[in-house]
């Protein structure tokens, strides 16, 4: 039976809404109504009052067919991914992960033993992150692997930051580098269509770990809140990049009603994702801007603490804060202004 069967009845593709505009549209109706509640949807985490502190909630789904491949994904490495781009999220409201609830949705053409490698690999980031798992929930799909992962922490409140914190000015930081997930994915989608035509020929990767390990097992990006408090810094804003630079850059210019430029010749990619670049003939800093799931950070800070990162290697300062009239840009190397325009997701079209 269709969702609309009535042919008379105008309908919206789901697609032409794209994930935020969806979402958006859904939740637009929805008022937060108990005093706990201080963040509703809107940020990478619902925010809670929590005696001092404020809890932090967020959750994510990775569904099989549409977030993960398992002809090339290693569960237990999808196991610690699952857990890892949910801490992300916690990284951008500067604040600690604390626990997480796995649930998941599984066909029968998975054995005990396959679970158990995706546990171990959940196990394994609960113990490098230092969350526990406190609960979850599993039930039978018709269609594969659907994995939902809960995870809580708490962020002390004078150190919360919001995507909606950003002033004229203030200059925009990128954790570590960008585009190297998108190029792992490249390389292991190339081998399978290779070994689809020939399953004789082994699939070559040699030499690209560094791809490979950003896409089939990210690491949250915790270590960098660590360096900002001890060098005494709060962003004026954050967010965590899983949809490429550009789209998250859109969305603290949303929130925070302000302008952003990026500056090409700034944006950080790794000598071999330059090499990558060049073997599939495509343009690295436009997949550095698209590409997603880096789970790396974009904030911005007064421009009192730049004195306080400028020397860390860890912190690139990409860009800078503008008047809203001014729009969004990426500034080139030849110094021309482009339009910066997101990605993001799109509904599997059927």
């Amino acid at each position: 039976m269709a969702l609309i069967d009535d042919k008379s009845i105008n309908t919206t593709p789901i697609s032409s809404l794209g994930e935020f505009g969806l979402i958006e549209r859904l939740t637009k109706d929805f008022k937060c109504e108990n005093k706990t509640t201080i963040k509703g949807i809107g940020d990478d985490c619902a925010v809670l009052k929590a005696d001092t502190n404020y809890r932090l909630v967020s959750t994510d789904m990775l569904v099989e067919g549409v977030h993960f491949d398992l002809a090339y994904t290693p569960l237990k490495h999808l196991g610690f991914k699952a857990i890892a781009v949910n801490i992300s999220d916690i990284c951008a409201m500067n604040g600690k992960p604390s626990q997480v609830t796995v649930s998941v949705a599984v066909s029968n053409r998975f054995s005990v033993e396959a679970l158990d490698e995706l546990y171990l690999g959940i196990q394994l980031a609960c113990k490098e992150y230092h969350v526990d798992l406190v609960g979850g929930d599993t039930t039978s799909s018709l269609s594969g692997l659907v994995i939902s992962v809960s995870v809580l922490g708490e962020v002390a409140t004078e150190k919360i930051t919001y995507r909606s914190g950003a002033k004229v000015n203030d200059l925009l930081v990128v954790t570590g580098d960008l585009g190297a997930s998108y190029f792992g994915l490249q390389l292991l989608k190339r081998e399978k269509e290779i070994f689809k035509e020939n399953p004789n020929v082994q699939p070559d990767l040699s030499g690209h770990d560094y791809a490979l390990r950003r896409q089939l097992k990210p690491e949250a990006p915790t270590k960098y809140l660590k360096i900002l408090d001890k060098l005494s810094i709060i962003p004026t804003s954050m967010i965590d990049i899983s949809d490429g630079l550009s789209s998250e850059a859109l969305h603290i210019s949303k929130s925070s009603n302000i302008g952003v430029s990026l500056y090409e010749d700034k944006i950080p990619i790794d000598y071999s994702i330059m090499n990558l670049a060049t073997e599939f003939n495509l343009n690295p800093i436009s997949c550095a801007l698209s590409g997603g799931e880096d789970y790396e950070l974009l904030f911005s800070i007064t421009q009192n603490d730049y004195d306080k990162l400028k020397k860390d290697p860890d912190f690139t300062i990409v860009g800078h804060v503008t008047d809203v009239s001014e729009g969004n840009n990426l500034i080139a190397n030849d110094g021309s202004l482009h339009p910066l325009k997101a990605q993001g997701w799109d509904i599997a079209k059927e």
